[in-house]
C-alpha cells in the first residue's frame, strides 16, 4: 500500500508542516507547484530531500490561489486550466531533474481535486495536460470520479486514493472541511482507518455505514495537527498488517 502526503506547502518565510520528518515515513510526496502553495526554493528543497530518501515525487497541481490555499473554487476556461496544470508539471519536474529524478504522477489539490471529481470540463483539462506532458504519468484521484473515468478513457493509469485522516459521508465522499468533524485528529484512529482501507478495502462513514474503499494509495495531510505522529503510527500499523508502505510507481 502506498502512503502519500501533501508537502512543500509553505511559501517564502512561512513553513507549513514538517516535510523532512514526513519524508522519512511516506512513499510518495505530493509536492505543491507554486500556485496554491510552494515556491521555487521550497520545491527544490523537497525534491532534494525526496530524492535522497527515494520517495516518489508527484505534482500536486492547484488553482492559482495562494491567498485561499487553493481551497476556493475557480471557474476556469478549459484551455487556461490545461495550460496552468501543464506549467506546474514542468516547473516541478525541473527541480526533480536537478536531483536525477522526475515527476512520477499527478494529483490535484483542494478545490481542484473536488471539482475534477464531478466537473467534466475541469477533469478534461487535467487529462489533456497529462496527455500533453506524458501519457505514461499516473493520475492519483478518487475511484469512480469523473476525473478517473476520463483519465481511464484517455488511456491513462488511474490510482485510487483514500484518506486516513478525513471522515467520510455515507455516499463515499469526504465530509466537507467546513464541518467540525471533517478531520480525524486522533493518531490511533487515523492508523485504524488506514489499516481498514488496506486490509478490508472499506471505511466506516460518520453515520456508521460501512462503505467500499478499494484504494492503492492512502493520503495523510501534512498540515493536519499531529501529522508526523499519525504517519509514524500508520506506517507501523500497515507493516504489522502485512501491507507495508510501497510506492505505487
Amino acid at each position: 500500500m502506498d502512503l502519500n502526503a501533501d508537502l512543500g506547502e509553505g511559501f517564502g518565510a512561512w513553513r507549513l508542516g514538517d516535510d523532512e520528518a514526513l519524508l522519512d515515513l511516506i512513499t510518495s510526496a505530493n509536492v505543491a507547484c507554486g500556485f496554491h502553495a510552494g515556491d521555487p526554493p521550497t520545491m527544490r528543497r523537497v525534491c532534494a530531500a525526496a530524492a535522497q530518501r527515494q520517495v516518489a515525487v508527484g505534482a500536486q497541481v492547484g488553482y492559482r490561489d495562494l491567498a485561499g490555499f487553493g481551497r476556493r473554487h475557480i471557474a476556469y476556461d478549459f484551455a487556461e486550466l490545461r495550460d496552468e496544470v501543464l506549467y506546474q508539471l514542468g516547473a516541478l519536474n525541473a527541480f526533480c531533474r536537478a536531483y536525477r529524478t522526475r515527476v512520477r504522477y499527478l494529483k490535484p489539490h483542494g478545490a481542484l481535486y473536488h471539482a475534477a471529481a464531478r466537473d467534466e470540463a475541469q477533469a478534461a483539462a487535467l487529462v489533456a495536460a497529462v496527455c500533453d506532458y506524458d501519457p505514461e504519468l499516473p493520475v492519483l484521484c478518487p475511484s469512480g470520479s469523473v476525473l478517473a473515468q476520463l483519465a481511464q478513457g484517455a488511456g491513462l493509469r488511474v490510482v485510487a486514493e483514500g484518506f486516513a485522516d478525513r471522515n467520510y459521508l455515507p455516499n463515499g465522499q469526504l465530509v466537507p472541511r467546513s464541518s467540525p468533524d471533517a478531520l480525524i485528529t486522533d493518531p490511533h484512529q487515523v492508523a485504524g482507518q488506514a489499516v481498514r482501507m488496506a486490509t478490508e478495502r472499506s471505511v466506516i462513514a460518520i453515520d456508521g455505514t460501512v462503505i467500499p474503499c478499494a484504494v492503492e494509495s492512502i493520503c495523510l495531510h501534512g498540515d493536519t495537527p499531529g501529522a508526523v505522529a499519525a504517519a509514524e503510527l500508520v506506517r507501523a500499523a500497515l507493516i504489522d498488517a502485512n501491507t507495508p508502505p510501497t510506492p505505487f510507481t
